[in-house]
């Protein structure tokens, strides 16, 4: 039960970690140009770099949570990412958080502790096996490859595929690590699944950034539900993580997941809905704001007919 609190305990400090990176990468999105000249510009800024350093961080906070917890738990948390950007974003655009933001929030939330609620005690040292850790990384690449010519949106499921594999050969290499190397297998293969997790790593991080052009909202929940179901299917079909309860867990953790991605979805409406409230002020208040900002003075109170 312990290996389970230090789990969340540690997605809850990665999701926090993701959520700083992911609105400075935003703001990055919107003040570079895009392709390849905007990649090499984004080598000259310091905020980039604070952005990688705290994927990175966030990164080693995930790793540390699936060495003490199943993919199945850790991964689902993931989400909190965007419920903790929810704040960050509202004070960077100095605005409040919108109502159905908050919704979201909740229902997010909710989905999220329904999950955690009917997670089996899966050991958290099974991995995949060499042979099942290429084909899983060459089937990714080529999903990742397809969905990435789609562009927007594209690019961030694209991303949220490849840091679910990551996390996955992540949860290999530390088990073989631990292990003292991967059972039956040379310290190579070790090696080069890490590779892979590293490469994952990168493209899933350059894949969001090229999706945060359209915002911040939508790319980041689209990301947060891609990760985990990428993450899940890996577990359930080649790990044997499973849930509480039979039959009935697994219902449960369809209601919790439908629960959770209706809140990632009420999240992206609220936010996108508050981006057109003027900074500071009130949704019903916007036509008065927009008239003070104009220099112009307020507009009188509607006189009542009759």
């Amino acid at each position: 039960m312990s290996g389970i609190v230090t789990a969340v305990l540690l997605s809850l400090l990665s999701a926090a970690g993701y959520a700083l990176a992911a609105v400075a990468q935003s703001r990055l999105a919107r003040a570079t140009a895009p392709g390849r000249r905007g990649l090499r510009s984004l080598a000259a800024r310091p905020l980039w770099w604070w952005a990688v350093g705290l994927n990175a961080a966030a990164a080693l906070a995930h790793v540390g949570a699936l060495h003490h917890g199943p993919l199945v738990l850790v991964q689902p948390l993931g989400a909190l990412t965007l419920v903790a950007a929810l704040p960050l974003a509202a004070r960077h655009a100095r605005r409040r958080v919108h109502r159905t933001e908050w919704r979201g929030a909740l229902a997010t939330l909710a989905g999220l502790g329904a999950l955690v609620a009917v997670t089996g005690p899966t050991p958290p040292g099974e991995s995949l096996s060499a042979a099942e850790s290429l084909g899983v990384a060459a089937a990714a690449a080529l999903l990742i490859t397809a969905l990435a010519r789609g562009r927007g949106l594209g690019y961030a499921t694209a991303s949220g595929i490849a840091s679910g594999v990551a996390s996955a050969l992540t949860q290999t290499v530390t088990a073989a690590v631990a292990a003292g190397g991967a059972a039956g297998s040379a310290w190579w293969v070790t090696a080069l699944v890490a590779a892979l997790v590293a490469a994952f790593a990168a493209g899933g991080l350059l894949l969001s950034q090229a999706a945060y052009r359209v915002g911040l909202a939508a790319p980041l929940a689209v990301v947060n539900l891609a990760n985990p179901a990428a993450a899940a299917v890996i577990g359930v079909l080649l790990l044997g993580e499973t849930f509480r309860m039979g039959a009935w867990g697994w219902l449960v953790a369809a209601g919790a997941a439908a629960l959770a991605a209706r809140g990632v979805v009420l999240l992206s409406r609220g936010t996108a809905r508050a981006a057109v409230t003027p900074a500071g002020a009130r949704p019903e208040g916007a036509r008065e704001a927009r008239s003070r900002d104009a220099g112009a003075p307020p507009l009188p109170p509607p006189v009542a007919a009759g």
